[in-house]
Parts: structure tokens; sequence; C-alpha cells
């Protein structure tokens, strides 16, 4: 049996809650502090002209690949919005090897573009390969049922029933109604199942709205927690989960 820990979070883009400070290089040293095996990120530039002019500080490389720097030697991405200064979407930062990703597209036309990044790793010494998902789910509960229906779909459909999944990212669903249905696909998630209830993790000054979440099949959650206060209070509009994960 393996247990890794899994990290995920709302990276905002790389500024602070208010948009007031771009805090990217702060972002990364907590990060790294955690010295996560998997790093699920949402909202992660992969380019940004406009910003990169404005802020001296600003990194040659996208920002996953920043976020990644020596600690994390495999990444994945997948561009969701596309603007004419650059584009951003969801990320997977692996100390393991990626033997595939791919981006589903589950945008509603007319409205934000979202994405769900599906990735397979194998983990040296461990059978079984590992898939993974990272969810950015839309602002509107009809959009969400919509998007949850389709994430099911891949669990159902492209996913072996065997292999061990974890489902982490951004839901969006502060009313936990979507939460019932990923049941369904026989998600169970990390908080619920260690604490009794869905965290809290937005806004990040005030955690008061249950927006984000790691949810496992064919694993066993042996630890979760909230990385609220400081430094990850300042850090986005979201503050991170992080799970010990045993395989």
């Amino acid at each position: 049996m393996a247990s890794i820990n899994v990290l995920t979070v709302n990276v905002h883009m790389g500024f602070n809650l208010l948009n007031r400070r771009f805090v990217l290089p702060e972002l990364r040293e907590a990060i790294r502090e955690v010295s996560a095996d998997m790093v699920f990120l949402q909202e992660v530039l992969g380019e940004h002209a406009r910003h990169a002019r404005r802020h001296p500080d600003w990194p040659q490389a996208t920002q996953y690949e920043f976020l990644a720097d020596t600690l994390w030697t495999q990444f994945a991405y997948g561009r969701n919005a596309v603007y004419p200064h650059g584009h951003h979407g969801n990320a997977l930062l692996s100390k393991f090897p990626i033997g595939f990703h791919r981006n589903c597209d589950v945008s509603v036309d007319g409205h934000e573009q979202r994405g769900l990044l599906h990735s397979v790793l194998r983990i040296p010494g461990f059978e079984q390969e590992i898939h993974t998902v990272c969810v950015h789910l839309g602002l509107r509960e009809s959009h969400r049922r919509r998007q949850i229906a389709l994430l099911c779909s891949m669990v159902n459909e492209e996913i072996p029933v065997d292999a061990p999944l974890i489902v982490a990212g951004d839901f969006n669903d502060w009313r936990v109604r979507g939460h019932r249905l990923l049941h369904r696909c026989g998600l169970v998630e990390a908080f619920e199942q260690t604490r009794g209830r869905v965290a809290r993790t937005f806004p990040s000054r005030w955690p008061t709205l249950p927006v984000d979440r790691i949810y496992v099949r064919n694993a066993r959650v042996e630890e979760a927690r909230v990385l609220s206060g400081r430094p990850w209070s300042h850090l986005s509009d979201h503050v991170p989960l992080l799970a010990r994960i045993a395989l």
C-alpha cells in the first residue's frame, strides 16, 4: 500500500484576494513547504502578455512550470479560457511519471470556459496506474449539473472500475447539491469521510463557503486538513486543501 499527499488550490492567476498584489513567488514557497506528491491547480495562467509587461517579477516560464520548479518534475496543463493576451486553465504537478493526460472541455456555450484535466500516473513500485481529474466547474448550478454529469461519464466510461482515482479542485458547489450527485459515481469526499462535513474554503480571509473538494475512489483518506491562516489567507481568494491518501 502506498500513501501520498495531495494538495488542491485555486491560485487565482497568481494574485491575492482582491487582485491588488502579484503573489506567485510567495505562493510557490508556500506550496514547496507543504511538499505534496501531487498538486491540483485551478486558474493557473499559461500565458498573459499584459500582466507580463506590468509586473517585473513575472516568470519567464508558464505559471505551472514556475510553481513546479525542481520539486515536481512532471506536469500536465489543460487550457480552458483563451483570450487575446493569453490563456488559463487547470494543471497537475506530480513527483510521479504522468503517462497520459487529456483535457475535457465541459464549457456551456456563451458562458465561462471550464475543463476537466484527466491524467494517468505511475508510482514506482505500485502495480496499478493512478487516475486523477483536476476540476473547475461553473458558477451556475444548472451548468454544474451538466458538468458533473460529464465528470461521472468520464469516471464510469474512461477509468477502470478498480483503478485508484483522485478527483480534486474547485467545484463552486457552495450549496452542496452537486456533491450528492458525485456519490453516484462511487466518489467519497475526503473531509466528509474524516470529519463528517465538507470543508469551507472561500473566501480565503473568512472561509464560509465549501467550494473546493477532494474525492477518492478505490482509495482511503487517512487525514485531511484546510490550510487556513497565514500565509495562505493572503495568497489567493481560496484556501488550499491537503489530504493524505492511502492507495
